[in-house]
């Protein structure tokens, strides 16, 4: 399993060395833009239509910050690299511990396994039973492929997981959405939400995962693999050898040497 991340875990004095690896797998079905006549893969030019239409080389490309309408700041990559790595330290510690019930769920972005180093081992099992026992996330601060990030160590399964966590002015207002309805526009009738709770009631069953797939990219996948077969099927038949004109190549060949001979004959005759 690929590592995302590699460092030590501080927990006051005691240091836990781990390992993250992603916990989800998405599996996408990604898809290659082609030329139609050619089939062969689109490419796009990195250009600046206002001075040029060749393309740019890459060390004439410079990192930029819009701070207005065409306005910029041009930011120096030696400057990015030194607060990066400033912000990107390889050890993070457990800033404090909170209730597992006090992050709201919209709040959660990313998910982690986390493995422990060679040696480590115990210290990593005391954190999981730890955490088990007092059902507490542990808060830290993570910087991941070169952003930072809030981010909770829970207890999971047989180990330990890591999940990044959105900041508060990341997360939208929902009273921003049209035409949000309240209890003062739309008043509810009680019998009305009787009903509609018995009707969550017999609704209700235990979430069982391995019921539910994505029926879409299963479909996709059956149409992709039908395609391919088709096409290799296509490719597998080539047609007979014309047994017919090769013939009649061989014999054309023939009386064309026969003449030749002929002619050849006829002058040593003469």
């Amino acid at each position: 399993m690929h590592t995302v991340w590699k460092g030590a875990l501080s927990l006051g004095l005691l240091n836990i060395g781990i390992k993250l690896h992603s916990a989800v797998d998405e599996n996408d079905i990604k898809f290659l833009s082609l030329h139609k006549e050619c089939l062969t893969p689109i490419k796009y030019k990195k250009f600046a239509p206002d001075c040029t239409d060749e393309e740019v080389d890459d060390k004439d490309i410079v990192k930029a910050y819009e701070y207005a309408p065409h306005k910029y700041i041009i930011m120096d990559e030696k400057e990015l690299s030194a607060l990066q790595k400033a912000h990107e330290p390889r050890s993070i510690r457990i800033i404090s511990f909170i209730q597992n019930n006090e992050i709201d769920s919209v709040l959660y972005d990313r998910s982690y396994f986390i493995g422990p180093t060679p040696g480590h081992e115990k210290s990593y099992l005391l954190l999981k039973e730890a955490l088990e026992r007092t059902n507490k996330l542990g808060l830290i601060y993570i910087s991941i492929r070169k952003k930072q990030h809030l981010a909770i160590i829970r207890n999971f399964e047989d180990g330990l997981m890591l999940q990044t966590i959105h900041y508060p002015n990341e997360i939208r207002d929902i009273t921003n959405i049209p035409n949000l309805p309240s209890n003062e526009n739309y008043p509810i009738q009680k019998q009305e939400l009787t009903a509609a709770i018995n009707l969550i009631h017999h609704l209700t069953n235990p979430f069982e995962q391995e019921l539910y797939t994505d029926e879409y990219k299963e479909a996709l996948t059956e149409l992709i693999e039908n395609k391919i077969e088709e096409q290799e099927k296509t490719e597998t038949i080539s047609p007979a050898p014309n047994i017919i004109n090769i013939m009649e190549t061989l014999q054309a060949s023939i009386e064309q040497a026969k003449i030749k001979r002929d002619n050849k004959t006829e002058k040593e005759a003469k």
